[in-house]
């Protein structure tokens, strides 16, 4: 079974969202981040003091096709083509230990299904 890793770093105002749409799409489990971020554009002054928007970074160990569907579906309902506070990939997972036999035996089940 081939592995892939999925990153969205979304403007925290999404991330609510974001966590149910991956998981309506089949994803499970996901690790949450903080961060912070220098775009293009130029940052935001008020009186002196830059703004600098929150962002949340999620990361999900996916099996390689539903990786694709899940990406698909941030970028759909999201609608991360029409504006710039976020972006979603994948990555090629080569090595992978520790993953919880439950989220295995759910790739699988879904495998057959499709089988």
């Amino acid at each position: 079974m081939k592995f892939s890793v999925l990153v969205a770093i979304l403007s925290e105002k999404f991330e609510e969202k974001a966590i149910d749409v991956a998981r309506e799409a089949g994803a499970a489990g996901v690790t949450i981040m903080d961060a912070r971020g220098i775009g293009a554009a130029e940052k935001k002054t008020f009186f002196g003091l830059t703004y600098e928007g929150a962002q949340s970074v999620l990361i999900f160990i996916l099996e390689k096709k539903l990786s694709l569907s899940v990406m698909k579906a941030l970028r759909d309902q999201l609608k991360l083509r029409e504006h710039s506070e976020g972006i979603v990939f994948t990555v090629p997972l080569e090595h992978i230990a520790g993953i919880d036999l439950g989220q295995i035996q759910q790739f699988e089940e879904r495998i057959k299904d499709e089988i």
